[in-house]
């Protein structure tokens, strides 16, 4: 089998992405290539403060990148501006993270590989408040209106119909057709990528799937996408209440829960199964994961980060 190397953007300076990547690479095998993006002085540094002891190699072409050593970690230099005191100004981290996007967009609208994994993003200073997500950012780069969520995990995994929008707007975001859309997506990729049709369970989004009000958006738009999407041969059920769904018992029956927001499903399973999860955007031309986590600059340079998440990224990774 020929393995395509994993394309990797570490993200912000400031965040635990090297002390969790040098424990994910000493602690799993990974048969695929890895190459990644960001500032070498940087990430020699980084490698001398977590004891790192593998090759790492500079590499310059496109040529270059198709042929990387599997052995080693390769690495394109995007070099980062600091200042005086050597504080790396935010405006200056924004433009370092935004060159490393733009070098890895090139290669994968090359198609030289098909896997793309970024590290954690402060998103809202990287991001500005032009886009609810990463996910979102990605998604314009590559003229993608339709993409979605997922936050996998094998024994049960989730995806929001909305992401990172208030609770607000929430309800006047939700229709027939973007339910019946994401179905489908979840049920293409599973299909692809898992070789099998996925038991989607979609939550209602009232408590208890009723209403005090007149007009019961359960009834009104989710019920009806549900029956729409079952007559398109999609394995979906519900709508279910939130609050009961991710029981033990009726956790089993399903391998996703598709939920109205973001909380309302991934609170329950990052408490069931920590950081044992993977951020995957489905809908865009390449695989697109990432650590379940932010960039929690406040346990930076402690050494005591969780590296489960990254580990579970770049193994997902390896096997497609």
């Amino acid at each position: 089998m020929h393995y395509k190397p994993i394309l990797i953007i570490p993200g912000q300076v400031d965040s635990i992405f090297f002390e969790i990547f040098f424990k994910s690479i000493n602690n799993i095998k990974i048969k695929s290539a890895l190459i990644i993006i960001c500032d070498f002085n940087v990430f020699k540094n980084n490698a001398k403060k977590y004891n790192f002891k593998k090759n790492f190699d500079l590499i310059h072409s496109d040529n270059e990148i198709k042929n990387v050593k599997k052995k080693s970690i390769n690495i394109i230099d995007i070099k980062i501006k600091k200042n005086r005191n050597t504080y790396i100004q935010l405006k200056y981290n924004n433009n370092y993270i935004n060159n490393c996007f733009e070098n890895a967009f090139k290669i994968l609208k090359k198609k030289i590989t098909h896997k793309f994994l970024n590290g954690p993003i402060n998103k809202k200073n990287f991001l500005n408040q032009k886009y609810l997500g990463i996910t979102e950012y990605l998604a314009k780069n590559f003229n993608k209106k339709d993409i979605g969520m997922l936050i996998y995990n094998k024994e049960l995994s989730v995806c929001p119909l909305t992401t990172h929008l208030p609770i607000k707007l929430v309800s006047k975001k939700i229709t027939i057709k973007l339910i019946i859309t994401r179905l489908k997506m979840i049920n293409d990729f599973f299909i692809k990528n898992f070789k099998f049709k996925p038991k989607i369970a979609v939550t209602g989004l009232n408590p208890h799937c009723e209403s005090i009000l007149n007009y019961n958006e359960d009834d009104k738009i989710v019920l009806p996408a549900i029956n729409l999407a079952k007559k398109k041969g999609i394995l979906a059920s519900g709508p279910y209440a939130a609050d009961t769904v991710f029981l033990k018992q009726n956790r089993k029956k399903f391998n996703i829960i598709l939920g109205m927001y973001h909380d309302q499903v991934l609170s329950p399973l990052k408490t069931l199964f920590e950081y044992d999860a993977v951020n995957i955007t489905m809908g865009l031309p390449f695989l697109r994961v990432s650590p379940d986590h932010g960039p929690n600059e406040k346990m930076v340079n402690k050494n005591l980060s969780n590296p489960t998440s990254l580990s579970q990224a770049l193994k997902f990774l390896d096997k497609i």
